[in-house]
């Protein structure tokens, strides 16, 4: 019977010294188990090989890797997947080619109104700004509503006065000046004008540009941001999906980090993103086939067009869009980042 005892206490020692330095080494970062992943996209529209020229292309799969490694470097430093992600979104944001900060779309009045929401999915916690137009990073913005306000979405000047006041850069309109945004604009207008009604620009991925990431990280938090310009020529302060919650964004640990790009009236109506996020939990899909269903049948069953990035709580990733391209890509832990632009 003594021995029966000894042999006993010593498996639970033997456990609990087991959970103690499994424990430890979850805390210290050093999980091996947490597949650390990023995934981004530059938006999703009419976006085919014929219309790109080699160096246009080149330009698009530079500036998609360098967002994918910086944001890597972050998750493989042991750093978080909400930090992760603003770092890829800002660099995006800061280059011309995407709708989004300084490539930002021009609305009727000939001015550049940007939108941007974040996401964690550990506390749902979530923050999101419209109609911002002199923050150089709106998802700067978005990321301080949620860690420095008890608000989601703030809109407009008030939008601006806080992030100003929270240290954020501020910049004059002008900087978000292009010629070719610009360009795109009077074409919308010039067929206004010819057809005697209010048109939206379908011009090659004009209203498409929207830039977005999911992150999990060591720690198995997900997180999810989206950053846009908005539709070219769009009127009436016009917001679309980008920075609503559960429409454009949307992150959860218990199924998945999600961000949109596309027709956002459609995204809206049908809450896209956390569509998939939901079809996960109560129908037991998994995100391929939550993403797929989403995007390829119920949105293009109603003329919806565009796509999803979506990246699920053990490190899987869905990609779909029912238009021609999309920019996307991802980076997994000990891999090499993949681009992708075209239906490959």
């Amino acid at each position: 019977m003594n021995n029966m005892k000894i042999l006993f206490f010593s498996l639970i020692t033997y456990g609990l010294v087991q959970t103690f330095l499994s424990d430890t080494v979850f805390a210290q970062g050093d999980n091996t188990q947490i597949p650390f992943t990023i995934v981004i996209h530059g938006g999703a529209g009419t976006i085919t090989k014929e219309s790109m020229t080699a160096e246009k292309e080149e330009a698009y799969r530079a500036k998609l890797t360098e967002a994918l490694n910086a944001g890597y470097a972050i998750l493989e430093s042991g750093g978080s997947s909400i930090d992760a992600i603003t770092l890829a979104i800002t660099i995006m944001e800061d280059s011309p080619l995407f709708n989004a900060g300084k490539g930002a779309v021009f609305t009727s009045e000939g001015k550049n109104e940007l939108d941007a929401s974040i996401m964690e999915g550990k506390s749902r916690m979530a923050g999101a700004v419209a109609g911002i137009t002199n923050i150089k990073n709106p998802i700067l913005a978005a990321k301080a509503v949620m860690e420095k306000s008890q608000h989601v979405l703030l809109t407009g000047k008030g939008a601006e006065i806080f992030a100003e006041q929270h240290g954020l850069e501020v910049v004059d309109p002008e900087y978000f000046y292009t010629e070719r945004r610009y360009k795109s604009l009077e074409r919308a207008k010039q067929m206004e004008n010819e057809e005697g009604s209010f048109i939206i620009n379908n011009h090659t991925d004009s209203k498409f540009g929207t830039v977005g990431a999911l992150a999990l990280d060591k720690y198995g938090n997900l997180a999810a941001g989206t950053s846009t310009g908005g539709m070219t020529n769009k009127k009436y302060g016009r917001v679309g999906d980008s920075p609503v919650i559960g429409a454009g964004t949307f992150a959860d640990n218990n199924s998945c980090a999600v961000s949109a790009t596309g027709h956002g009236e459609y995204f809206i109506r049908y809450v896209v993103s956390y569509d998939v996020a939901a079809r996960m939990i109560y129908l037991n899909e998994t995100v391929k086939q939550a993403a797929e269903t989403v995007v390829n049948s119920k949105l293009k069953e109603v003329g919806g067009s565009g796509g999803v990035i979506a990246l699920d709580n053990d490190g899987n990733i869905a990609m779909p869009f029912n238009t021609s391209g999309m920019y996307r890509g991802f980076k997994k832990q000990g891999k090499k980042a993949k681009v992708y632009i075209y239906k490959d």
